[in-house]
């Protein structure tokens, strides 16, 4: 058993201007359990949880985001949960904009950042930076602008579709910012904002970065999403989608329209029954937890950890601190 004093850290100088600072990433598929064993990992080594979840952003989603509980948040400080509402924009450049100071300011107190969730964008835009494209024309963001705001960000996404599919493929319909970002880039450069992403393509660590990946058996893991499907549903989802409609959230929101939202709605507005949405709630979570597996194994720099492996988890840490 390790110790939780600094006797663990005696390597680990966060004020160290010669080196990089180090964060901690643990990172893996819904439903997994990431949240229980950061809550243990930042115990053991004076840390603070920093989210990398693009939902847990969002004031008055609770269940469908799986959020730590209130209990789960006294026992290690968390930080970026709760940050927008629901009708707010939000993406990795933000995310990034908001980690950073957040990071130092942990370091500075000789606290460790641990990094936790399952956005991977999130996480690689934090570790590698984003790319800087070139500047944007004024006259083209404010007549974007005015376009969004008099047809619409669909009808926007819908031209991007025709420039950049790439980027439309990604971008979700609904999401204003990042189709007019997209589109700015590309009508005051002539080049898309793919290209400008692909010439970047994050080769540079800002961080000293040690990535931990849960791990299970696949099997395992999708009925694992399904119990946790019964329980949110246990808990009040419906409610929660019903509160937030009535509260004047439109359904057609990008918050909206994420995992547990969208098929609440579309019971909501009679577009399933319930066997049908509560189905297609576990098939599509199942589905994006295989989509959140592709995209971490695709970083070779991840060790990969069975889940209650802890004891292992805990002496990669130390190594990484005290090295």
């Amino acid at each position: 058993m390790l110790s939780s004093t600094g006797d663990t850290l005696r390597g680990f100088d966060p004020m160290n201007q010669n080196q990089k600072t180090k964060i901690i990433v643990l990172c893996g598929p819904t439903g997994i359990g990431k949240t229980a064993a950061a809550i243990n990992l930042a115990i053991r080594f004076r840390g603070e949880i920093i989210g990398a979840d693009s939902m847990q952003i969002y004031r008055q989603m609770e269940i469908g985001t799986a959020k730590p509980t209130g209990s789960e948040q006294d026992r290690v400080p968390h930080h970026l949960i709760d940050v927008v509402d629901p009708d707010e924009d939000f993406d990795a450049e933000r995310y990034v904009a908001l980690a950073r100071p957040l990071i130092a300011g942990l370091t500075g107190r000789g606290r460790v950042p641990l990094v936790v969730g399952g956005t991977g964008f999130y996480i690689k835009a934090l570790i590698y930076g984003l790319f800087e494209a070139a500047p944007v024309k004024p006259d083209v963001r404010q007549r974007l602008h005015k376009e969004v705001a008099d047809q619409g960000s669909p009808a926007l996404h819908r031209r991007l579709v025709q420039c950049d599919p790439d980027a439309a493929a990604r971008i979700h319909p609904n999401d204003t910012y990042r189709v007019v970002r997209a589109l700015e880039v590309f009508e005051s450069s002539g080049q898309t904002i793919s290209s400008w992403q692909q010439a970047h393509a994050f080769k540079t660590k800002q961080y000293d970065c040690l990535q931990i990946g849960l791990n299970m058996q696949r099997q395992d893991l999708y009925a694992r999403i399904d119990q946790r499907v019964d329980q949110m549903i246990g808990q009040g989802l419906l409610d929660e989608v019903r509160g937030l409609l009535e509260k004047g959230y439109a359904s057609d929101l990008k918050a909206m329209q994420s995992l547990g939202y969208r098929h609440m709605v579309a019971y909501l507005q009679g577009q399933l029954s319930w066997d049908e949405t509560v189905r297609t709630l576990k098939r599509d979570t199942r589905r994006y937890a295989k989509r959140q597996l592709t995209w971490f194994q695709a970083d070779k720099d991840i060790a990969w950890v069975e889940k209650d492996d802890i004891e292992k988890m805990a002496a990669l840490i130390e190594n990484f601190l005290n090295n």
